[in-house]
């Protein structure tokens, strides 16, 4: 199981499975011994015999002990293992066994609104959705010494990279990347280091799950479409915390790319929770019209725009009407920031903050087809045409 840093990975696992055998490489004791000998998990194991499971947390820090528990999977009495990570890096990179098939992959992201016995669409603009975070009572405080705790424990320690002072410029300048095409040039430039530099960079942003990468949606494409993939900071709080403010910095400008963001990390924990073969992209021709999301798989086929405005006009549906155009079986979305559910030329404008909370994995994204409707009543708004 993989998620950054104040996802709750320990915390789920510690009420889930109480009765497991539970390791937790964060302990410097226990982190020392089986750092020094990876195979005393044998011990460990025999020490608690009736325990059937055995939970290793942070289990990037010691990718040697995957060979252990390779071994133990072999033997015809072997416990489940439930292993969690908040970095790929040195698991991919390491050499190690990756347990040959044996495990499967789980993610776990931020809160999604539905999770949240009541969701604060402002307060999540502006603070993130992250546990750690909601279940502070400095909630700022915890989001500016969340990146500092990331470089100093996993880029710092582990020798990531030789530069930290490039590192965290680095991760200013990328912090305006969010939300569009990816051009590692630009970011190079604003950070004074070469190309490959920052290549590197995006790759460990990547590895440590602080950022993603949404694909160009090119299926039985009709018209050219753009090349880059766009780029988001996996939480809406830690992107504000990363982004310079100042005289020159519209707060519209921040609060559109949050909300983008926000809608980003709901449709990504969607798409991973469910039990279906949907993948999420956005949707960009060389001509200029480009729709945020597009989620393609079993489990339906959504076009959703994101627009941090009070009213809609028919003018802001422009691209989605041409996405339409060419992908006539896809349900075309407007999330906004009125109160109103609208529809307008066929296409859906839905108030964003009564998407979110009626966003609920192995659940369509959107309840009805093309020309219906579900009116069953939101927890968040009514719903009117």
């Amino acid at each position: 199981m993989f998620g950054p840093r104040g996802t709750g990975k320990s915390t789920w696992l510690r009420d889930q499975l109480p009765e497991s055998l539970f390791l937790d490489l964060l302990e410097p004791e226990l982190y020392r011994s089986l750092q020094a000998r990876p195979e005393r998990l044998h011990d460990l194991r025999r020490g608690a015999p009736d325990r059937t499971t055995i939970v290793i947390d942070e289990i990037q820090r010691i990718p040697e002990l995957l060979t252990v528990v390779h071994a133990i999977l072999e033997q015809p009495d072997a416990p489940r293992f439930v292993l969690t990570g908040s970095s790929a890096r040195k698991l991919r990179r390491g050499g190690v066994d990756l347990l040959g098939g044996r495990a499967l992959y789980r993610s776990l992201h931020p809160f999604m609104a539905s999770e949240l016995p009541s969701f604060d669409l402002e307060q999540s603009l502006c603070t993130g959705l992250l546990p750690l975070v909601l279940d502070s009572a400095d909630a700022a405080g915890v989001l500016n010494a969340y990146i500092n705790l990331y470089v100093d424990e996993e880029v710092k320690s582990e020798g990531l990279t030789r530069n930290i002072g490039h590192f965290t410029r680095f991760l200013e300048a990328v912090s305006f990347s969010h939300g569009s095409q990816l051009n590692v040039a630009a970011v190079a430039r604003d950070c004074e280091v070469e190309r490959k530099v920052v290549a590197a960079y995006i790759e460990i942003l990547e590895d440590l799950l602080l950022a993603y990468r949404l694909p160009v949606f090119r299926k039985r494409a009709k018209r050219q479409t753009v090349s880059h993939d766009k780029l988001y900071i996996f939480d809406a709080g830690v992107l504000r915390s990363l982004r310079p403010k100042g005289p020159l910095d519209r707060p519209e400008e921040i609060n559109g790319l949050a909300l983008e963001g926000l809608v980003a990390q709901h449709l990504r924990a969607w798409t991973a929770y469910s039990r279906n073969d949907s993948a999420l992209y956005f949707w960009r021709t060389r001509a200029g019209s480009e729709v945020d999301f597009i989620i393609y798989g079993e489990g339906g086929f959504w076009a959703i725009e994101t627009k941090n405005a009070r009213q809609i006009h028919r003018k802001d549906l422009r691209a989605l009407r041409t996405f339409r155009d060419d992908y006539p079986e896809a349900v075309a979305i407007m999330l906004y920031r009125g109160h109103e559910r609208l529809q307008i030329d066929g296409l859906w404008c839905i108030p964003v903050g009564e998407f979110l909370v009626d966003l609920k994995p192995n659940e369509p994204v959107f309840p009805g087809k093309q020309g219906q409707i579900n009116l069953t009543p939101s927890s968040c708004q009514t719903h009117t045409l």
